[in-house]
């Protein structure tokens, strides 16, 4: 029984880290479309590195086209890579 709390226990941690990459992600994209539109300053993929280190991650690339922004933030969980990719831009 111990085992399956271990296990159990271990899914979950690796679930969090999962979410954070992910919110991480989606956080740097929208600071990076803010910046490419001029509402705050810098240039988008120095402000999408900037919050991706704030957030424990790293900025594995970023993609401005015009005011949309693609970027892909890497992390690790037990040595295992986590990777999410997030855009963020105007509304269609």
């Amino acid at each position: 029984m111990l085992i399956v709390a271990l296990a159990a226990v271990g899914l979950a941690a690796g679930l969090a880290a999962r979410q954070r990459i992910v919110g991480a992600a989606d956080q740097v994209a929208l600071a990076a479309a803010d910046a490419s539109r001029g509402i705050v300053g810098g240039s988008p993929c120095d402000r999408a590195r900037e919050l991706a280190t704030a957030n424990r991650a790293a900025l594995a690339a970023c993609r401005v086209d015009g005011w949309v922004v693609t970027v892909t933030v890497t992390g690790s969980f037990a040595g295992i890579p986590l990777t999410a990719t997030s855009t963020a831009g105007p509304p269609p």
